[in-house]
């Protein structure tokens, strides 16, 4: 392969890790954050994709895109308010009824979504920071869009509470050791509660994401189980945001790659790259599964612990 070639696979792979890995960034922030408090949220990719059917209809009839992404931030965390309330039930296990809800976040979404597969709504726009540029595939990898810069944001600000703030010391202590946390009279069913449901807020933003700027539509097969892959990029990250954003990125970058060898006319084994995410969150599960440092941050209280 030419340098030329090569190049704009760079600058394609650069371009499609910033597009593709602002879902997984939302999904990935907001599991950090319920899994910080003690509990797992399976249900994540249900969440995503009512999000994006939310964001998707709301931007339709109101002519908002941005009011969208808010009614899909508000459906997420309704989802992630039933998971915190339940779970908190005698008996009821993390994992087995975040699956159910998953099932019914697809469900509710794929019932109500059916009348809005063929309208088109107003989607997001991107801002520009190719401009320095006269390289036009720099210029056009370099449409960034503010949900991007919003997501790292977040990640720095979750970051800087955990280690800085009375609420990140509650958020980890309610999921480090429950027991020493009612001890000191904090309610941990509070925490786990408030944290599950700001982390479908997130989770709902990323879905809007995916409806309303990249792909920008609205179908059942949008999500292609990137809420699930979220949750295994949260053990690669070893439940910190700041490296949350980076295996987002990571994970746009192999989403990407499909694309970008067919932009250079390489068409063979293309749907094997289009699996390279896939292929990627199998090993990190494999490796996670016998990493002494994953099992020193994993907080102790989860069930996947116990």
């Amino acid at each position: 392969m030419s340098e030329g070639l090569v190049q704009t696979v760079l600058i394609a792979l650069l371009g499609g890790a910033l597009r593709v890995s602002t879902p997984f960034m939302f999904v990935a922030l907001g599991e950090c954050l319920t899994e910080k408090s003690g509990r797992v949220n399976l249900g994540l990719e249900g969440t995503l994709v009512l999000g994006a059917m939310t964001a998707y209809a709301i931007s339709f009839h109101s002519g908002s895109p941005w009011l969208g992404v808010l009614a899909a931030g508000c459906a997420g965390a309704a989802l992630g308010a039933i998971h915190g309330f339940v779970c908190k039930l005698p008996r009821v296990n993390d994992i087995a009824f975040g699956i159910a809800m998953m099932l019914l976040g697809t469900g509710l979404a794929f019932f109500f979504g059916k009348a809005y597969i063929q309208p088109s709504a107003p989607r997001l726009d991107a801002i520009s920071l190719g401009g320095w540029s006269s390289d036009p595939r720099i210029a056009s990898a370099l449409q960034v869009h503010p949900l991007l810069l919003v997501g790292i944001l977040v990640a720095l600000a979750m970051w800087w509470a955990f280690a800085n703030t009375r609420w990140g010391l509650l958020v980890r202590m309610s999921g480090d050791s429950a027991q020493s946390a009612r001890a000191m009279g904090v309610s941990v069913d509070l925490v786990r509660f408030l944290a599950t449901a700001a982390g479908g807020f997130l989770a709902g933003i990323g879905g809007a994401f995916l409806s309303l700027y990249y792909p920008g539509s609205w179908n059942q097969g949008l999500s292609s189980g990137q809420g699930l892959m979220a949750v295994a990029l949260v053990i690669f990250a070893r439940w910190n945001p700041l490296r949350c954003v980076a295996a987002a990125l990571l994970f746009g970058a192999t989403g990407a790659i499909g694309p970008a060898l067919q932009s250079v006319g390489i068409t063979q084994g293309y749907y094997f790259f289009n699996a390279a995410p896939y292929i990627l969150t199998l090993v990190i599960m494999i490796g996670s599964a016998g990493s002494q440092k994953a099992g020193r941050d994993v907080p102790g209280e989860l069930s996947i612990t116990k």
